[in-house]
Order: C-alpha cells, then sequence, then structure tokens
C-alpha cells in the first residue's frame, strides 16, 4: 500500500513549513591570485617618500664600435674612428668580435685611434664600420706612472608610490541581522576590498604608468607608479622566430625555444644579473609547455599525461616559469627577482582605516600606499609583439 501520510513535497515550495537549506559555503570565482606578488615576497624595508630612489652603478665598459666610413686599405689602415675614444687607453688590445685578429692602441686623439695592426703576429681581418671593439685589457709599462684615474658616476633612479583604496559602508541592521556563510558582514567586506586592491596592485605592477608632467602628483594629478614594461627601455625585443634582434612587430611571432634563448643570451651579455623568473600570460604559457612535445613519450598503460613546464633551464639560469593573468598576451618578461621590490610606504601597508559615520552605518575604508623598486633595468627584458593567434 503507498504512503499517503506527510511529505516535503505536499506542503508545496511556497508554504512556509520547511527550514531553509543554505550551504554556509560562499563560491568566489573572480580572478584575484597574486603569483607575481607571492614570487617576489616582502620587501625587507619600507619606502621614506612618496618619491622613493635608489641608486646604480655600472663598470668602466669594455666594448665600443667602430664608427668609420672611410678607409685607405680596411685590412691594414692603423688610425680609424671609434664611438667613445674616452673607453680607452694607450696600452689597451683591442679585437673586433667575430674577427681574430688583435690590435694594440698606441695613440688616442678625441676618438681616432692609432693602433698596430696584427699585434702579435695574429691573423688579419678588415675594418667595417659599426664593427663592435672588445677591450681585452691594458698593458702598463714596467715602471711607468700611474696612468689617469677614470671612474663612473652613480645614478639616482627613482618611482612614486600609489595609493590603493576602496570604501567598506554596512548598515546597522545588516550587522544585526543574521547572515549566511558568514558571522561578520564587516570583516565580510573588508576582505573582499582587500582582494581586490592586491590584484590591483600587481596589475599595476605589471603595466602601469607613471604620469608624463608632475609624477610625484599635485590636486589635479594622481599619483601613479611606474610598472615593470614602462620601467625597461634596454631590452625590448620584437622577435622573428628563432631571431631576437628583428621583427615586424605585427604580432606574427610565434614565441620557441629559439627566440627565448636569443633573448636570454642579450641579457647575459651585458649583465651580471641571473634571469630567474619567465613571467607570461595563459597563451604564451601554452607556447612554452609545447617547448617538450617533441621529447615526450606516451606509454599506453600510462592514465596521465603532462604537458607542464614550470622550471626552465638554459645555459644563461635557470627559470621559475610564472603565469600572471596581468601580462600582455603577446609579451613575456625575463626578469631578475632579486632586482624587484614592491614596497610600503612606511605605515602604509594594506590596513582598515575606521571613519566617522554620519547616519546608522559603519564606515571605513581600506588603503594602501606601495611602489616599486626596479633595479638595473638592462638585466631584464620584455619580449612582445609575439602571436596571439590560438
Amino acid at each position: 500500500m503507498p504512503f499517503i501520510g506527510k511529505t516535503t513535497y505536499s506542503a508545496g515550495s511556497s508554504l512556509p513549513e520547511l527550514a531553509e537549506d543554505v550551504s554556509d559555503i560562499i563560491g568566489l570565482v573572480s580572478p584575484h591570485e597574486t603569483p607575481l606578488l607571492d614570487h617576489i615576497g616582502d620587501a625587507q624595508a619600507p619606502a621614506l617618500s612618496t618619491v622613493h630612489e635608489w641608486l646604480e652603478d655600472t663598470l668602466l665598459p669594455n666594448t665600443d664600435a667602430i664608427n668609420d666610413t672611410v678607409f685607405g686599405d680596411a685590412a691594414t689602415d692603423t688610425v680609424f674612428t671609434v664611438d667613445n675614444g674616452d673607453r680607452f687607453q694607450i696600452g689597451d688590445q683591442i679585437k673586433l668580435q667575430g674577427k681574430d685578429e688583435v690590435m694594440l692602441v698606441t695613440g688616442i686623439s678625441s676618438n681616432d685611434l692609432t693602433v698596430v695592426r696584427q699585434y702579435g703576429s695574429s691573423p688579419s681581418s678588415s675594418l667595417a664600420d659599426n664593427d663592435v671593439i672588445s677591450i681585452l685589457g691594458n698593458a702598463a709599462l714596467e715602471g711607468d706612472d700611474a696612468p689617469t684615474t677614470r671612474f663612473t658616476n652613480r645614478v639616482r633612479k627613482q618611482n612614486y608610490t600609489q595609493i590603493f583604496t576602496a570604501s567598506v559602508e554596512v548598515s546597522g541592521s545588516q550587522l544585526a541581522a543574521q547572515a549566511l556563510g558568514l558571522d561578520d558582514e564587516m570583516d565580510y567586506q573588508k576582505q573582499e576590498r582587500l582582494r581586490e586592491l592586491l590584484r590591483d596592485l600587481e596589475n599595476c605592477v605589471v603595466n602601469g604608468y607613471a604620469a608624463a608632467s608632475n609624477p610625484e602628483g599635485n590636486s589635479s594629478t594622481r599619483r601613479t607608479m611606474r610598472g615593470i614594461i614602462a620601467s625597461m627601455t634596454t631590452n625590448i625585443f620584437q622577435p622573428n622566430v628563432g631571431d631576437i634582434p628583428a621583427g615586424d612587430g605585427a604580432g606574427n611571432d610565434e614565441l620557441n625555444e629559439a627566440v627565448l634563448n636569443a633573448a636570454l643570451r642579450e641579457i647575459w651579455d651585458q649583465s651580471s644579473g641571473t634571469i630567474d623568473t619567465i613571467l607570461c600570460g595563459g597563451l604564451q604559457k601554452r607556447r612554452i609547455n609545447g617547448f617538450i612535445s617533441s621529447t615526450q613519450r606516451f606509454i599506453d598503460h600510462e592514465t596521465k599525461f603532462s604537458s607542464l613546464v614550470d622550471i626552465y633551464e638554459s645555459d644563461f639560469g635557470v627559470c621559475r616559469v610564472i603565469m600572471s593573468r596581468w601580462v600582455p598576451q603577446d609579451t613575456v618578461l625575463l626578469l631578475d627577482s632579486s632586482r624587484i621590490d614592491v614596497l610600503p610606504l612606511s605605515g602604509r601597508h594594506f590596513h582598515f582605516k575606521p571613519l566617522a559615520s554620519s547616519g546608522d552605518a559603519e564606515t571605513g575604508q581600506v588603503i594602501g600606499e606601495y611602489t616599486m623598486e626596479f633595479r638595473n633595468e638592462n638585466a631584464h627584458a620584455t619580449i612582445d609583439g609575439l602571436s596571439i593567434a590560438v
């Protein structure tokens, strides 16, 4: 005999006979992760002013280039012009990159060098405009006077703090009412706004620009920090496939291992820094994962297939590959994370500041002020103009 007693469905969906069954878990799907900030970590010290500065220095350069288009005989001429004659000293052994001949500098007049060709019976070569010259080292005469003092000047670099803030306001009634999934609505709103501000901080660290005029801010100019992409001026590559120095810049160049290694080598040639971080979006991360496709093997009894590159090890360093939503799709950033710090202004890390209420509500703002110290920009690189075709 069928059951004819009281059931849940006999109450009807609109009748208030049953208690609500609502999970106490609140689902959040909006992107809020900050992989770059997590990777860099906290700075050792805060910024002490809204204009944050640091010092950088370089060694005396040991390369230059020929700046001469007129040669009597490029294979035997002993006088030629260079870009920067003050980089040389009498007694320097020099060599053209890619050529075997060694020359000895015997005279310097402004940017004109007088040299001994085929020094030490080294093989002959021909001079050409824009040939890169490497200074091997200087040979001093025994008992000679000390050479003229040479030195470099330290350079002061700067960035600006940016204020990140969001308001929080919850009515007295909402605070008093019992809410699903949480105990304190005010604390929940603080947490949500903090997640948003941390997301925005990472986005500005990657993509932010300082104002072109009055970057320190005034009554009508908002102070903004200069991000990683805006800070790079030296190593900006728009490659053709396998060729870093060139590129059509039209987004038709696909990232591959040859492109990546060529960029790493360019940085290594001019910097003692070590690239340890490859930062990219999801599309270029898939390109990097594809580097291993030709070496993968499938074993028929395996049920797990992996196509993932978290660490990229090359001749020029071991790099952790980090995927961030905030890197432009056509861009890969090559970074030395030891030369990057994201600093709060002293006493201005993210915190909640209660505000006076003008009515039946609890009011405040989540606020923080941060800047980025990006040291030795030529120790990092950008590869952009990459194909974004799927």
